[in-house]
């Protein structure tokens, strides 16, 4: 059985970076995330605290949490803006959009992170999907994540954390040793405030220290906590990510281009290379779309796109094709075109569509076989043959 490959995507300073994005769409000039700033609230009555900070104000010793109050004391020149539960809500539901379109397995965690079982969507290796994970979600929607990657939940969420910020880390278990237990105790995850002065009385100042420790004696001590807190230093977790298929809302896929394209005969290629990837993503969450989109950015970063809403919802890569390449030759503007994307929406349960009476079973069914054959065989047993010879 192979290990699984599980990402843990973090937004960098989330709630300040999407006031910026969206105050740089306003037309500001200014990036606050370039400044000592803060986003905060209440500042007048004094119990306004630092919900999100930038590195400059980092670099002043401002830390979250604390309040506005001291943190104008430590930077006299701090600018403070308000927080805006609209803002956040909006950017974090185009994230997640996004990056459900890698794969079925998903499972949102908090507005600003979430976990990826990739395991059966690796079309590359681990680090070079989360790379061209965190380069989209950067290029499409204007802010910088975390991206950290292990065989399980625990360790990518700790792997997230090491390296900030628009950094990919790894914690595989053979790298616990060295990369997690020099780490203080208190930077393990559930390990609070109480809970590290409590193991440092008890000399345990390390997450090694911690893993190290008798189980039984922090079992004693602290219930059931103690052996669950003594899995995680050991880098143990066996929790699943937790998918409810019925939450997928789109299927997408897109790729930015090693070079401009610039004939329609390339285009295809690509179209095509992406309606495999999304068709087989929505058969393996067991639904249908009924809505297809194409997306084109040119060389001049200039983004349209055109859709079609289809009659009867399909799962068919052949169709998804031929209603991408349709769309695409309706919309393309005749420009270099540095990303191409398809999207797939108003997705639903085969209970819930309507059956055509010309559907080709036929077609289907060849789908389900290549999608059986490259499960268990691996994504190169079945290969078209106008992929043969190409480098993507």
């Amino acid at each position: 059985m192979k290990d699984q490959v599980i990402f843990h995507i973090d937004v960098n300073s989330a709630f300040l970076s999407w006031t910026a994005v969206h105050k740089l769409k306003l037309g500001d000039e200014e990036d606050i995330r370039n400044i000592p700033s803060v986003i905060g609230g209440d500042e007048e009555s004094r119990r306004g605290v630092v919900l999100a900070k930038s590195n400059m104000a980092k670099s002043f010793g401002i830390i979250t949490g604390e309040s506005l109050f001291v943190a104008r004391k430590k930077c006299p020149g701090l600018k403070v803006f308000s927080s805006s539960f609209k803002i956040y809500n909006y950017y974090s539901e185009k994230m997640m959009e996004l990056i459900q379109g890698y794969s079925p397995m998903f499972q949102q965690y908090s507005i600003d992170e979430c976990f990826l079982d990739v395991t059966n969507d690796l079309k590359t290796t681990p680090m070079e999907l989360a790379s061209e994970i965190k380069n989209a979600i950067y290029e499409t929607l204007g802010f910088t994540v975390n991206i950290g990657i292990s065989t399980n939940k625990l360790l990518a969420k700790m792997a997230s954390e090491f390296d900030k910020p628009n950094k990919v880390n790894t914690l595989y278990p053979e790298e616990i040793e060295t990369k997690m237990w020099p780490l203080p105790v208190g930077e393990l995850f559930m390990v609070g405030k109480s809970a590290n002065e409590r193991f440092n009385k008890m000399y345990i100042k390390t997450i090694g220290d911690l893993a190290h420790h008798d189980v039984n004696i922090l079992t004693e001590n602290f219930k059931s906590y103690g052996r669950m807190i003594w899995q995680y230093a050991n880098g143990i977790d066996d929790s699943k990510v937790s998918v409810e298929a019925s939450q997928i809302k789109v299927i997408s896929n897109s790729t930015t281009l090693e070079k401009d394209i610039i004939k329609q005969g390339e285009a295809n290629i690509v179209l095509l290379s992406l309606a495999e990837n999304v068709a087989t993503r929505l058969r393996k969450a067991n639904k249908f779309a009924g809505t297809v989109s194409v997306i084109i950015r040119s060389s001049s970063f200039k983004d349209y796109s055109h859709q079609k809403r289809l009659s009867n919802k399909t799962t068919s890569t052949q169709e998804i094709y031929e209603i991408s390449k349709a769309l695409f030759k309706e919309t393309w503007k005749r420009e270099p075109i540095r990303l191409l994307g398809i999207q797939l929406s108003s997705l639903s349960d085969e209970g819930d569509r309507q059956l055509s009476l010309f559907e080709d079973k036929k077609k289907g069914t060849i789908d389900k076989t290549i999608d059986s054959i490259r499960e268990k065989y691996g994504d190169k047993a079945i290969v078209r043959s106008i992929f043969i010879d190409k480098k993507k």
